[in-house]
């Protein structure tokens, strides 16, 4: 495993596709709190300035085309129904960087949550068909948005199981995910185990409705 210094990973600037939603905006405070650069991405400009205004840190905010053209390392936290569409808009600013996929393609009905069917297996393949050019890597997909946006919240207890074909952007992943206090990053397997990863998003919302809880996810006996 690559072993990052805490120097070389605050040189990073972290870029947020979906930065306006509650997930985007939770992993923007927790990563600028860590002492990274954030940039918050947005179909407008003008909504992702004004999210990132509400968190303290390196925060700023611009479309979506500027923040991937500008971040080292950007993470997809977008819909599900919006994953595709801005992926293809993307592919010459993505190309030769990391980007990090944490998306769940969910549906929900009366009896809760459960995983979508993806052709390319995963919203992670799919994005990984959708920019050949670039490194796709998934984490950060078992995470509450109620506790990444919770400041009173100092740690989050649970680890992110990192999945990705490219040794060395996993290890820079479970690094990154390292520098939130309480987590820890764990590879769990090739990009092709990503759809496990993210249909068991579905069992964790079961999980957390039936207790009142935000569970996560925590890997034992490593």
């Amino acid at each position: 495993m690559t072993t990052w210094e805490p120097a070389e990973l605050a040189g990073l600037t972290l870029g947020v596709l979906g930065g306006t939603g509650d997930q985007g905006r939770g992993l923007g405070a927790r990563f600028a709190a860590a002492g990274l650069s954030v940039i918050l991405g947005s179909r407008e400009a003008r909504r992702a300035e004004a999210a990132a205004a509400t968190l303290p840190g390196p925060v700023s905010g611009a479309d979506n085309a500027s923040c991937a053209r500008h971040a080292s390392v950007i993470v997809v936290a977008v819909p599900w129904a919006g994953h595709a569409a801005l992926l293809r808009e993307l592919p010459d600013e993505l190309a030769g960087k990391i980007v990090i996929d944490c998306v769940n393609p969910l549906g929900f009905d009366k009896q809760g949550a459960f995983a979508l069917d993806v052709a390319e297996g995963s919203a992670c393949q799919q994005a990984a068909a959708l920019l050949p050019a670039s490194t796709l890597v998934g984490a950060f997909h078992h995470l509450s948005a109620v506790q990444l946006l919770d400041p009173a919240l100092e740690t989050i207890d649970g680890d992110v199981m990192v999945v990705g074909d490219d040794r060395a952007a996993t290890d820079l992943v479970q690094a990154l995910a390292g520098l939130i206090p309480g987590m820890r990053g764990v590879y769990a397997g090739r990009l092709r185990d990503a759809r496990q990863v993210e249909a068991l998003t579905a069992n964790l919302i079961s999980v957390n409705r039936r207790y009142k809880a935000h569970a996560g996810i925590r890997v034992t006996d490593i």
